[in-house]
């Protein structure tokens, strides 16, 4: 018992056990038993009842700043490092199953320590979790700099469990602290999401030469990270936890195991991230099958990914007006069917027009993130959803670049990649239905 009375308990059982007129034999364990369970049940009424020794966070302008700092680092870490792989790469003397490993780790990561996430808030709190998150999160950045080829895979693995903690617990703090604007705040963080990983790719390769090589254009970003760790301490204050219950604590992942709404959610975001980062890791190959330059490739994959920030910052807003997100999920979705199935027919004809459909397509993160808040009751069942979600999610996006590739290499062209993308992308059509109906895990 965390928060109960354990000396009630004890003198319950003294009481039991010194009675002067105690029965003997069975009768007797027969009662004591009985009182025992009865102490047990008022103990975790009791721990029910008892307050959390954390409160939500008070929901403030700066801490809005502070979520979109937050969330301006949670994906530059990664995109960063990739726009620079080959310099890297040759600079380190790595292989090539080093790089794999490299380019694995993130979606792995976000997996496992994700998962982590609901119990690490429940012992230090909100506020500390989340920066506890973005300091694990510089610290790997600046550590992977630093060494060799381990030394830049271990210090990855770190940054990535930052980000993991931080993508979990953020979607928390929304729920929490703005509740009257999820669809705001949501809008919000994501269009920065999204945003930092096109800020990654484009502004590091410029910074390689005025910062004397890789290392140094890569250690900015963690600089970065220190920026909003600390607006991070000034914003982030609980209020009183005088309304929070621990039972409800206990009880989440049970119930979310057994809910069919967390996990259409869990499957709606599984599948929208199998699907963003095989566009993020095999676009511009597509393009380049077809004949377009490598610029011209690159600035198809700009197009897909920046397009999505403008519609993050107000669909979500809109959606969550709404009893149900079913419509929205569904018509992004079908967005991205037409640029796949415009990609399968006819890559070369209207390359820019594919990529805006796909790009459109990839707001449905913001939805992913918008259903997350919006089928939890409560804080803590908010928790539970996006660990569940975003940590079983990842692992089926991390399966989504190696089945395309394994696919590409068999057959020696795009058509049955594009095809097992469009059966995921009909998956993500009927989970993001599913997933949007107006109900509760």
């Amino acid at each position: 018992m965390a928060l109960g009375d354990p000396g009630r308990a004890l003198s319950g059982s003294g009481r039991t056990s010194s009675h002067p007129h105690a029965p003997a034999g069975a009768e007797h364990h027969a009662i004591a038993e009985g009182q025992a369970l009865e102490i047990a049940g008022e103990a975790a009424a009791e721990e029910r009842l008892a307050p959390a020794r954390f409160g939500p966070l008070r929901g403030s302008v700066l801490l809005a700043v502070a979520v979109v700092l937050a969330a301006l680092n949670l994906r530059a870490a990664v995109t960063s490092a990739s726009s620079l792989l080959g310099d890297v790469r040759t600079g380190l003397g790595a292989s090539a199953t080093w790089t794999s490993l490299l380019t694995t780790a993130p979606t792995l990561c976000f997996a496992v320590a994700g998962l982590a996430a609901p119990a690490l808030a429940r012992r230090v709190g909100l506020a500390r979790a989340i920066g506890l998150a973005v300091a694990v999160l510089g610290a790997g950045l600046l550590v992977r700099v630093l060494g060799g080829a381990g030394v830049m895979l271990g210090g990855t693995f770190v940054a990535c469990a930052g980000i993991a903690l931080a993508n979990v617990l953020v979607p928390v703090v929304v729920k929490e602290s703005f509740a009257h604007r999820v669809g705001l705040m949501t809008g919000l963080y994501t269009a920065a999401l999204q945003g930092s990983g096109a800020l990654g790719s484009a502004l590091t390769p410029p910074l390689e030469g005025p910062a004397g090589g890789w290392r140094g254009a890569l250690v900015f970003w963690a600089g970065l990270a220190l920026v909003a760790l600390v607006v991070w301490i000034v914003a982030a204050r609980h209020r009183p936890a005088a309304e929070a219950v621990r039972g409800a604590r206990r009880a989440s992942w049970g119930r979310l195991l057994r809910s069919p709404v967390a996990w259409s959610v869990t499957a709606f975001m599984g599948l929208q991230s199998f699907m963003a980062y095989v566009i993020m890791g095999w676009l511009p190959q597509v393009y380049l099958g077809a004949g377009l330059s490598k610029g011209a490739a690159g600035v198809m994959l700009s197009i897909a990914t920046l397009v999505a920030v403008p519609f993050s910052l107000v669909v979500p807003a809109m959606a969550a007006r709404r009893r149900s997100q079913s419509g929205w999920n569904a018509g992004l979705t079908l967005l991205s069917l037409a640029g796949t199935i415009g990609l399968l027919l006819a890559p070369a004809a209207a390359p820019w027009l594919w990529a805006l459909l796909l790009g459109t397509g990839m707001t449905v993160f913001a939805m992913a993130m918008t259903v997350i808040t919006l089928r939890a009751g409560d804080a803590e069942t908010a928790a539970g959803l996006s660990a569940m979600a975003q940590g079983l999610g990842y692992l089926i996006a991390s399966t989504g670049p190696m089945l395309v590739g394994l696919l590409h290499e068999a057959t020696g062209g795009w058509t049955v990649s594009l095809l097992a993308l469009l059966v995921a992308l009909v998956a993500q059509l009927v989970a993001g239905v599913l997933a949007g109906r107006p109900r509760l895990a």
